[in-house]
Order: C-alpha cells, then structure tokens, then sequence
C-alpha cells in the first residue's frame, strides 16, 4: 500500500466501512472523486486486488481523489454479504461520503465490483451522474451489469477463464459498447498491470463527451 494512503471508514448502511483514501502530489488540485470496487467478497476479493490498486494509481496519476473501499463483511467492515444488493448500497454510501457537492464523479470495478460499479451510475444517472466509469473484467455472467454511458472504458483479457470473452461481448453487442481486448490475458491480469494501467491513463487523458 502506498505510504501516502489514508485509512478511514464511511458509514454504510449495514455498519462501518473501511476505506483507503489516495490523492494526487502536493499542490494538485483535485479533477473530482474515483471511487473503485473490489471483487467478489466470497471469492477473496478485497480493497487491496492488485487490479483495484492499478486503477486506483491510474486516477490518482491523473489528477484524481481515489477511494477504495471492503464491501460489508470483508476485513473490518462491518455487516455481511448480500448477494450484490447491498454491496450496490454500500457503495453508494462512500459515494456519498466522499463526494463534495458538485464535484465530478468517476467509478471503477473490477470483475464484481464492475457490476457494482455500472449499477451505481445507473443509480447516479438521473441526479448527479458518474463523468467516468471504467470496469474490468466485468462479471456479466452472473450479475446484472447495467448498461453503460457512453465514453466508458471497458477492458477485458482474450483468456479469461472466470469470465469468458464472449460472454462480456454478447452483454456489450445490443448497447455498441467497445471492448478493449488484452491478447493472452487471463482474468486476474497476471504480468499485464503496466498494460491495464496505461490503458486507463489514455482513456482518461481525454475528455468525456
């Protein structure tokens, strides 16, 4: 973990939450709030995945306030797990407790927590809606992962065996969503993090639409 990084906790609704706080070098102003989901609790998902904190570094190096954060029953964050419902709200909660008003939003996920993730900006969409989302993996096979804004990044590896290829394509097909393949690559991509992270870098080097 990065020396830098602030551990706290924002109230959820089934208990505390513990979160790890990045932010951009001395002097930086802010561009806006990155909040990034971790996996599937049961499955050893935590805060500190290796893919969470790549996306993590890649918001922080662009400019933005980056919280991860442990769905309920996972580390020390309080509550257990509900299937994807309440991991959704509790995510919403360190939303709430980490935006300021008016600020721009970004969120990220990888694998389950992409699912969490797109749900939330759907959430998000008809009041203060996400300017970012980027998700990883994401576990369509098993979760609803809502259809995404236009301008989203999504990555997925070409050997995946958690989450095949072609199921993220037959969910990405009917909303032209692109897909950003990485050959070779299985899920958890291993040896392919300074790829992953360049990706999100130029993804969000541009302006959203």
């Amino acid at each position: 973990m990065n020396p830098r990084t602030e551990l706290t906790t924002a109230a959820g609704p089934a208990g505390a939450l513990v979160c790890a706080l990045d932010v951009p070098g001395d002097g930086v102003n802010a561009r806006g709030l990155a909040v990034v989901c971790h996996p599937h609790p049961l499955h050893g998902g935590t805060m500190n995945n290796k893919v969470v904190q790549t996306l993590a570094r890649a918001f922080v190096q662009r400019g933005w306030r980056s919280v991860r954060f442990d769905f309920r029953g996972v580390g020390e964050s309080e509550g257990h797990w509900d299937g994807g419902v309440g991991e959704v709200e509790d995510a919403l909660a360190v939303v709430r407790a980490f935006r300021q008003p008016g600020q721009p939003l970004a969120l990220a996920g990888f694998s389950f927590g992409g699912y969490v993730a797109s749900q939330v900006a759907a959430r998000l969409a008809g009041q203060a809606p996400a300017e970012r989302l980027v998700l990883v993996g994401p576990a369509v096979q098993n979760f609803a992962v809502a259809p995404l804004p236009a301008g989203s990044l999504v990555v997925h590896g070409e050997a995946d065996e958690v989450v095949p290829l072609s199921a993220v394509l037959d969910w990405a097909r009917p909303q032209a969503q692109p897909v950003v393949v990485v050959p070779g690559t299985g899920h958890f991509f291993h040896g392919q993090l300074p790829l992953l992270k360049s990706l999100v870098l130029g993804a969000l080097a541009t302006q959203p639409d």
